[in-house]
């Protein structure tokens, strides 16, 4: 059981929805990022989707692209990145960490190594969009065996005969994207989702939480309450953008919170 596995059992067990907050590690520098990282469990942020800046983010719209961007300028890495894993772990132990990006900079670092760092760094699980189910051998399996669930994306040109072979080897939840495109680009609509939640769950016991297109709390709701939970990023990354408060930020992300744990 990781921690991802506990705060599903949790909130099943309370009635609850999940709500699952992305964040671009070092945007838009260190001090922040980290200052917003350790206010998200407390904003209600079930679980945290921490974003590995890469230069080439090609699954990304625009304001996840720049919040990158910003990162990599103010001097983010991959081991800037695992610190403030670290760093979060030593005043919460419960909160799930999932680390969202791509596959050049864990690759760089080396698999193994990585794997061990990330494990003794408190993340919990990986999200890594450029790595299909035909490469399970390169990363997924792996971390899998070290401990870490390896989270998949389905989309909704995942057909059915695709579908199985996303779920083969996924685990701690599915994470389905509400639109075609890349983030941050139109809005998720329930009606739509709905269906397509059901017809993974129809194929798998884990949990399918969805993102990509949920801006308020009002559709942080309505797509909570269609399945497990709801995801949040380019929103909070614009507010991170424009510059304001971080207490704003992170009341921001309490309306999204809460909006989720409504449905």
């Amino acid at each position: 059981m990781t921690r991802i596995d506990d705060t599903f059992a949790r909130l099943k067990a309370e009635g609850k929805k999940a709500f699952v907050a992305y964040v671009m590690a070092g945007d838009p520098d260190y001090e922040t990022s980290l200052e917003v990282i350790k206010g998200l469990p407390g904003a209600g942020v079930d679980i945290i989707e921490l974003g590995l800046p890469f230069t080439d983010p090609m699954a990304d719209g625009p304001t996840i692209q720049l919040a990158g961007q910003r990162a990599l300028e103010a001097g983010q890495t991959l081991e800037k990145t695992l610190q403030m894993a670290r760093e979060l772990r030593k005043t919460d132990d419960k909160t799930p960490i999932v680390m969202m990006g791509y596959y050049n900079p864990i690759y760089s670092r080396g698999v193994g190594r990585f794997l061990t760092d990330a494990r003794e760094a408190g993340i919990d699980g990986l999200i890594v969009v450029d790595l299909p189910p035909e490469e399970d051998k390169e990363l997924c399996i792996p971390a899998q065996e070290a401990g870490l669930n390896f989270i998949r994306l389905a989309t909704p040109t995942t057909d059915d005969a695709r579908l199985p072979k996303v779920l083969q080897n996924t685990s701690g939840f599915v994470y389905y994207v509400s639109i075609t495109g890349i983030t941050g680009a139109a809005e998720a609509q329930a009606g739509d989702v709905g269906p397509e939640v059901e017809r993974i769950k129809a194929q798998t016991d884990l949990p399918v939480i969805v993102g990509f297109g949920i801006k308020t709390p009002e559709a942080s709701e309505a797509i909570a309450g269609v399945a497990d939970g709801a995801v949040v990023g380019s929103a909070i990354v614009g507010e991170i953008a424009a510059g304001k408060p971080v207490a704003e930020i992170l009341a921001f992300v309490k309306s999204l919170a809460d909006g989720a744990h409504r449905a």
